[in-house]
């Protein structure tokens, strides 16, 4: 008795915490603290076998070996072994290898995860294996393909569950890539009607140098997705057909359609306005979310950008020297204002160092009536920012997410900076604005 009284000292008021108390402490702990912290009394070890703690978990794996730390293989198929019974939600961030004995361990460590959460029966609903790039040479073509069937092995027999699955930049050969989509598709069958899959992210699915708009089995296999509601794709897939098949998906929910388009993929392709036409017909709440990376060409921005599109999110990342097509111009003059009723989130970041955009960012903010979140990086007058601010306080209240990152070629910013608290000491900020306004030197 004496000896139960000291050791209920010892612990003190923390054995009188409530379990949701408990719990929510837990879940900040790194799992060798909560393999200590559940050997402190029976009570501790009983909250930390609760599922509740145990339900999403993230590994980066980069295949490198280290004194300090258990090895990933070891560390990742022990987790799944222990506790693979109340995952569900799971995401796997991997550094691309850039040695085959790299690949070899990552190959090893990802096959005996997947492995052992088949044989755990492990109840995932959430599935996330992001920047495998399999067309690295690294992999060479035998890990390439017995790590490829390994993920089919596992949509197969595994998760019983899967709502929602994350396979960005993947980069697999097209006939690989494309079994691997039968698979998915095979997986959703095996769960109807009692569930089926909400969210499918393939940004980055196929290799890079693949045209996929002219294979005509892309939009086959995407079409027997039913009930599909959250689609997020490469703009290298997008095609008439594919657009066509999404619209004639039975039981199609869909709500946002996200697309990515970088200039080292295949985006020459023309796609029609009937098309994006025919989808929002058969989707009326379909929202587009478009993100574009180094394409500033007018005549590649307006074979993209149609004016069918129901854009609501708009990105856009450039770093370019003025000619006749590469400007920003006519993108904030003409092109974006065709999207005034639907457009709510606009991100610019710009190299825009031999060009002035101030009159027509403020131009377009003014005409854009749904915007609600706005980030600007690029070269401004630093008054432009006052008059930003002006037309939110007068014309669009609903914009109240403002982060403006101003470029400057100067060094020593600290004139600058000075300025702009002069410009933006007479604001007062309403309470639900957010709002932020630097300096930044252009490196």
């Amino acid at each position: 008795e004496e000896t139960m009284y000291l050791d209920t000292e010892e612990i003190g008021e923390w054995e009188m915490l409530p379990d949701v108390c408990l719990l929510h402490i837990f879940k900040y702990l790194s799992d060798g603290d909560r393999s200590r912290a559940s050997l402190v009394c029976h009570h501790w070890h009983k909250i930390m076998r609760l599922p509740c703690l145990w339900r999403c978990r993230s590994f980066h794996l980069s295949g490198r070996l280290s004194k300090y730390k258990q090895s990933e293989h070891l560390s990742t198929v022990s987790y799944a072994d222990n506790l693979g019974v109340f995952l569900e939600s799971l995401e796997v961030t991997v550094c691309p290898p850039r040695s085959v004995v790299l690949a070899q361990r990552l190959h090893n460590t990802i096959c005996g995860l997947l492995n052992t959460l088949v044989r755990v029966r492990a109840p995932l609903k959430s599935l996330s294996i992001v920047r495998l790039e399999l067309d690295r040479s690294s992999w060479g073509q035998g890990l390439r393909n017995t790590l490829v069937n390994k993920l089919i092995y596992f949509l197969l027999e595994g998760p019983s569950r899967l709502k929602n699955i994350c396979l960005i930049r993947i980069r697999t050969e097209t006939q690989q890539g494309l079994e691997l989509l039968s698979a998915i598709v095979q997986n959703q069958r095996n769960l109807s009607p009692f569930c089926s899959l909400s969210s499918l992210d393939l940004r980055g699915f196929f290799s890079a140098t693949v045209p996929n708009q002219l294979n005509r089995s892309i939009p086959q296999t995407l079409q027997k997705l039913q009930g599909l509601t959250h689609l997020a794709l490469s703009y290298s897939w997008l095609s008439d057909e594919l657009l066509l098949a999404l619209s004639e998906s039975i039981r199609a929910r869909r709500e946002s359609f996200s697309l990515y388009c970088t200039q080292n993929e295949p985006h020459q392709q023309v796609v029609y306005g009937y098309s994006w036409a025919t989808l929002v017909s058969s989707s009326p709440d379909l929202k587009v979310r478009l993100t574009l990376e180094q394409i500033v060409d007018t005549h590649e921005l307006v074979r993209i950008l149609l004016p069918e599109i129901p854009l609501v999110e708009y990105n856009m990342t450039a770093f370019y020297s003025i000619d006749e097509n590469c400007s920003a111009k006519p993108l904030l003059q003409t092109i974006l204002p065709w999207y005034r009723h639907s457009l709510q989130n606009l991100t610019l970041d710009l190299s825009n160092c031999s060009e002035s955009l101030d009159d027509e960012l403020l131009e377009l903010v003014n005409v854009c009536e749904c915007l609600v979140d706005l980030r600007v990086w690029a070269f401004l007058e630093i008054s432009t920012v006052s008059r930003l601010l002006h037309i939110r306080m007068t014309k669009r209240m609903s914009l109240n997410k403002i982060k403006v990152r101003i470029y400057t070629m100067v060094e020593n910013i600290e004139e600058q900076e000075d300025q702009l608290m002069e410009i933006l000491s007479p604001f007062c900020y309403p309470p639900e604005l957010q709002f932020l306004a630097v300096i930044c030197p252009y490196i």
